[in-house]
């Protein structure tokens, strides 16, 4: 559901309802349910952000074009947020195995140590096989 939208703004619950055809209640709904966290204002104000706005098109999307409920939302965007920090996690370990290789590398090559090729095994090809007897 891609839906025009400034950027880097925040947005009163009467502008996101107007924007996405909803009522401002199911806004509410979403918000007391733990869907949705617009930040507040000074005046106790909803305010949304571009992220809030993301999260509220994929809210959307799964309940209007996919027909699930809010609870199934909820576990759908728990497993989602899950998920990114598990991508999160592997990310720093890779960056983690990274460095890692790289300074035992610059270890091994400064302290004299000349790597080694290892032998490359080719398979027979296709001229060298043997013939069957009956050829």
């Amino acid at each position: 559901m891609a839906t025009k939208r400034k950027s880097k703004g925040a947005y009163m619950i009467s502008a996101v309802a107007e924007m996405y055809q909803i009522h401002p209640q199911t806004l509410r709904l979403y918000e007391r349910e733990g869907l949705l966290r617009p930040s507040r204002s000074e005046g106790n104000t909803r305010l949304y952000t571009d992220e809030d706005l993301e999260r509220l098109e994929f809210i959307l999307n799964l309940a209007r074009d996919l027909g699930v409920n809010i609870a199934g939302i909820a576990v759908i965007l728990q497993m989602r947020e899950r998920m990114e920090e598990m991508n999160r996690q592997m990310q720093g370990f890779v960056d983690y195995v990274r460095t890692e290789m790289l300074s035992r590398m610059q270890q091994e090559s400064s302290s004299g140590l000349i790597p080694m090729r290892r032998p490359v095994v080719v398979p027979p090809s296709a001229t060298t096989k043997k013939r069957r007897p009956s050829e």
